[in-house]
């Protein structure tokens, strides 16, 4: 008879990072220990100097997207520059290598090709991954970014009912940077 493994949730004392110590994780085998996050978690991307930042946990979603403005791909294809802002509605200037091009089917259906770069990713308490991001326009959405079934696997499982489960949003003030003020004259 094949187990059967059940999660139950546990409050505990100690940072994310802490805690996926403790547990071995991260870990890619079925069935091993897994950090239980919300259908939304405070993220950082401190590469791209991009903290904090809402982003929505999506199972059905494949892959992962951020939200995007002005995006301008290299000549050569191998980087690109785009805008995003965090929570604060700091617009926020990154440039990255492009990891690939590929052809992405939305919700909708609607076929697009997209801009793939892969990052660091950070959530409260100091857990840190790498994930591939898509460059999409997610301005008509509630969080500017998407974590996707490729970015969770392995390491989380998700409450449904829970938002932000691993800590408040100044838990990433250190990975904040302040864009510098403009001079409106």
């Amino acid at each position: 008879m094949k187990p059967i493994y059940k999660a139950v949730p546990l409050p505990v004392e100690s940072t994310s990072r802490d805690l996926a110590a403790s547990l071995g994780l991260p870990w890619r085998g079925t069935g091993m220990p897994r950090l239980v996050i919300g259908r939304r978690e405070w993220i950082a991307l401190p590469d791209l100097g991009i903290s904090p930042m809402n982003a929505k946990t999506d199972s059905g979603a494949r892959s992962s997207s951020i939200h995007a403005e002005n995006v301008k791909l290299s000549a050569d294809e191998k980087t690109v520059r785009f805008t995003t802002t965090n929570h604060y509605a700091e617009v926020i200037s990154c440039e990255a290598p492009v990891a690939r091009l590929a052809r992405v089917r939305s919700s909708t259906g609607a076929a697009r090709n997209r801009i793939f770069i892969e990052t660091a990713a950070v959530l409260p308490g100091g857990f840190r991954w790498s994930i591939l991001l898509s460059l999409a326009d997610r301005s008509e959405m509630l969080c500017p970014m998407l974590l996707g079934r490729r970015a969770l696997a392995g390491y989380f499982l998700i409450d449904p009912q829970g938002s932000h489960l691993l800590g408040p949003r100044r838990l990433l003030d250190e990975y904040r940077v302040i864009p510098p003020a403009t001079n409106q004259s």
